[in-house]
């Protein structure tokens, strides 16, 4: 059942208002100020039942909740913990007297998730752009790809076999369905041998612990196979099995390989980093203003496509989020193969044409060197704004942790424009010091 915000605040008599006790400068309650709250309320208000079951947190709240979560680079769990702890917190997310207990179980910012969807976090962020005007309406926009790591752990073909044999052991045991024979004791031996592939003189020895794993996984996929129907169990974990006999059936130069057992979607893309060669998650592209440096778009890729096959999809973004298509984009060399896509004229790094004037050449190479700006963004959005690892479940956790993301990166300008705006001497005193 939907819990309206009340439109009137009636003072306490024994306590003093929230807000009369902070300072009214500070940048985040201006952000609570400028934020459109009733939007979320009255666009999110079709998720919930007017008359039926329990009364349900405040929109308001649960907006509030996972906007800090982001902005402060925080879990489920501290989020709600910090929000107790700091009033400011609370006065962001709509409380006029301040609270002792927590706000909510970390565990109903997930079902708040899964109830608004990938829509609703679509509009969070639209808002995050419409915050700032007309400095995100500008003509030209840097494109670039990044990998959104997945919380997978890094994968060998002896984990995945480690991972069948348990599940299916456990399953066995939940079911009371009789084995042959568990593996358990054998799997830990098996476990140590496997892992000296680096090692010259055991590397056989490892090879055939990965055989055997392989083996004995096999065995139990075959054999729960005989027995599920008997219990009248096969239909429901069907689809399980589908993926079992993928991973032992695939070999290390096949394509579409699954890597997780519960992340399924997750596929290997190689950036060329010498740090990390692999990496395995989703190719994400990120769209930023030229000059003002806010995200005006983003896009999980399902698949992993080369660079120029993301451009239509992002520049599609830009323009839902924004209301304004773009009239060109900067990308780096990776995007070769399209010169324009829909309209909107894509600029490369390259020699300069001959018919170009001198004024024009040195356009292109400042539209360039410009493009480098969007690299330090995805920097900040990977170590401040939880890009570096995803811990959202599915292809559409993928989706939520993109776009919360790039959301706090344009709130987080939004308040520094703010602190700026207030301590004007600061922001002078900066310059120059960057100016020496």
């Amino acid at each position: 059942m939907l819990t309206k915000t009340p439109e009137l605040h009636q003072a306490n008599l024994f306590e003093a208002d929230l807000l009369l006790q902070l300072d009214p400068a500070d940048p985040l309650l201006q952000l609570s100020a400028a934020i459109p709250w009733h939007q979320f309320e009255e666009s999110f208000a079709i998720h919930y039942t007017e008359a039926t079951g329990a009364p349900s947190k405040p929109i308001r709240l649960m907006v509030g909740l996972l906007l800090l979560k982001q902005l402060e680079n925080l879990s489920d769990e501290a989020v709600v913990l910090q929000w107790k702890r700091n009033p400011y917190y609370q006065a962001f997310c709509g409380m006029k007297m301040f609270q002792r207990g927590l706000p909510c179980h970390s565990t109903e910012l997930v079902h708040f998730r899964k109830r608004i969807g990938k829509e609703g976090f679509e509009k969070i962020f639209q808002m995050s752009i419409q915050l700032h005007g007309q400095l995100a309406l500008e003509d030209t926009v840097n494109i670039d790809t990044t990998v959104q790591e997945k919380a997978v752990t890094y994968p060998t073909d002896s984990k995945l076999a480690i991972r069948i044999i348990n599940r299916l052991n456990k399953l066995s045991k939940f079911h009371d369905i009789l084995q042959r024979r568990t593996y358990v004791k054998e799997v830990k031996q098996l476990r140590l041998a496997s892992r000296h592939f680096r090692h010259a003189k055991r590397r056989a020895q490892a090879r055939r612990a990965l055989k055997r794993l392989r083996t004995i996984a096999h065995k139990l996929i075959r054999e729960l196979r005989r027995k599920l129907p008997q219990h009248g169990l096969f239909e429901r974990y069907q689809a399980d099995f589908l993926w079992y006999e993928q991973i032992w059936q695939q070999q290390p130069k096949d394509k579409n390989k699954i890597y997780s057992l519960h992340e399924p979607q997750v596929y290997c893309i190689a950036k060329g980093k010498e740090h990390k060669p692999y990496e395995y998650g989703a190719k994400a592209s990120i769209a930023s203003t030229a000059q003002s440096n806010l995200i005006v778009g983003v896009i999980s890729h399902e698949r992993n496509l080369h660079d120029h096959h993301t451009l239509p999809e992002i520049l599609k973004h830009v323009e839902i989020s924004r209301g304004k298509a773009v009239k060109q984009a900067v990308c780096d060399r990776g995007y070769r193969g399209r010169s324009e896509v829909s309209g909107t004229r894509i600029i490369l790094p390259g020699k300069a044409l001959k018919k170009d004037s001198r004024n024009q050449k040195d356009k292109k190479r400042k539209q360039c060197k410009r493009r480098a700006a969007i690299e330090p963004i995805i920097g900040h959005l990977k170590s401040d704004f939880r890009l570096s690892r995803n811990y959202l479940k599915g292809v559409m956790g993928d989706h939520i942790n993109l776009l919360m993301a790039a959301c706090a990166w344009n709130l987080n300008q939004w308040l520094l424009a703010i602190f700026w705006l207030l301590f004007p001497s600061l922001l002078e005193r900066n310059n120059q010091l960057i100016s020496r």
